[in-house]
Parts: structure tokens; C-alpha cells; sequence
């Protein structure tokens, strides 16, 4: 029999340095490594955990519970030249054009959007992993990158565009890869321009540079499942 979803009121996203909440990691990976299971991907560089010890590495974390289970996640990693990004892991062994790539956008300040995951209970709601994606950019912002690298399933392909990612079509196959196994495809992308998104579709862009103005913000959006579901963001950096 099918376990049926829970009812869920609210949604909580926080952000925080990987390296200052070690338990919250820890409910990352296992909800992150628990969703790679189910579809049956265990060779995929994002969900290495060795980041936790990285003190360039910043984390979102979604709960239905202020420090709940975690129901969904995504990371920025930001280019260091110490730590390779996941991106640089994942296919510059095939296309090492990667590696100038990333080492040209360093000292401006670059970083790789990784790790984003959804668990079964907010499948389908509609809110997800958009609004992790709007999160994650407006972090990207606050840490003051300038660009940011990202490697996306054809799932999330369209959003990612809506969201101001353009195809790195100067490397791989017009930016195609075959990843994480050789029957699926993975596409590299980047946002040129994190502080102004002026390929950022109109909606998308407001709502990323709210949450910049504003790092703490509650949002009530209705679900495709008719309910609404209150959205509580938390991107203050700052350790309790």
C-alpha cells in the first residue's frame, strides 16, 4: 500500500555555512542521498560529502518543522582554487575547458548551484524546487558572486533558463554531457551576471531580488494540490 503524504502547512528554507551546522549537513545528505538511491544514481560528484568540511560551501535546507526533517536542499560551492567544484569533478575529465573556465571567473567571484533535491513528500506540490532555485541565486548574490555554474537533469532544464542560467555551449556537446551514467544527459549552464539576472525571467527576478533585500521573508503560495503553503526564508548567514 502506498504511504500516503503528509499535510504540509509550512515550509521552512535556511541557509547556513556547511561548515558551522555539522547535524544539519548530516539531514542533507541523508535525504539527498536517499532521493540518488530511489532513481538509482550513486556516482554523482554533488552528493560527495566531503564538502562539509569546506568552509566555502553554503547550504539550503527545507523542512516542514523549524529544524525538522529535511524535505529538500541545494548548495552553492564558491571557487577557492583549494576545493574543485562539483562541476569541475563531474566533466573535466571529459572537457577540460571546464577548468579555465572556472579559474577566469574566480577572482571575481564564482560558484557552482549543486546538490538540489526534492523528497517524495513536497513532490508535486509545485513549490520546490523553483523556490530552492530562487533561494540558492539570491544566496549566490549575498555571498557576492558574480557568476555561477551549475549542472542540470533535463527536469529542472527549463526552469534553470527561466532562472537566468544560459547553455555553456563551449564545451561538451553544446554543453551536453553524458552524466551521471552513460544513459543519461546532464547540461552545463551559467548566469553571466548574478547582481542584475538580465536574462532572468521578469518574475523569477523580483522574487530573487526580494529575498535579497529582505533575507528573512514568509511568502503564502497556493500548491497545485489546491492548499496553501507558507513559505518562511531565512537567508542570514549569521551563527546563532
Amino acid at each position: 500500500m502506498e504511504e500516503l503524504k503528509p499535510h504540509i502547512d509550512n515550509l521552512y528554507f535556511r541557509a547556513f555555512r556547511a561548515v558551522d551546522d555539522r547535524a544539519s549537513c548530516m539531514k542533507f545528505i541523508e535525504g539527498h542521498t536517499h532521493v540518488l538511491e530511489v532513481f538509482g544514481i550513486t556516482q554523482i560528484t554533488s552528493a560527495k560529502i566531503d564538502w562539509v568540511l569546506n568552509p566555502d560551501v553554503y547550504v539550503i535546507l527545507v523542512s516542514a518543522e523549524k529544524d525538522g526533517k529535511a524535505l529538500a536542499g541545494g548548495r552553492i560551492h564558491q571557487a577557492n582554487r583549494k576545493n574543485s567544484l562539483p562541476l569541475e569533478d563531474a566533466v573535466g575529465n571529459m572537457d577540460d575547458r571546464i577548468y579555465k573556465m572556472v579559474e577566469d571567473r574566480t577572482d571575481a567571484g564564482t560558484g557552482e548551484f549543486c546538490g538540489l533535491w526534492n523528497s517524495w513528500e513536497i513532490a508535486g506540490l509545485g513549490i520546490g524546487s523553483v523556490h530552492l532555485s530562487i533561494a540558492s541565486v539570491a544566496l549566490a548574490g549575498i555571498l557576492n558572486l558574480d557568476t555561477l555554474f551549475s549542472l542540470c537533469a533535463p527536469a529542472t532544464y527549463r526552469n534553470s533558463i527561466r532562472g537566468g542560467f544560459r547553455v555553456i555551449t563551449e564545451i561538451g556537446v553544446n554543453g551536453k554531457f553524458y552524466y551521471p551514467k552513460e544513459d543519461l544527459t546532464a547540461t552545463a549552464i551559467l548566469i553571466d551576471d548574478v547582481q542584475n539576472l538580465p536574462e532572468t525571467h521578469d518574475d523569477i527576478r523580483t522574487a530573487i531580488m526580494e529575498l535579497r533585500k529582505n533575507n528573512t521573508l514568509t511568502q503564502q503560495l497556493p500548491a497545485k494540490t489546491g492548499e496553501v503553503v507558507n513559505l518562511h526564508f531565512d537567508l542570514n548567514l549569521s551563527k546563532e
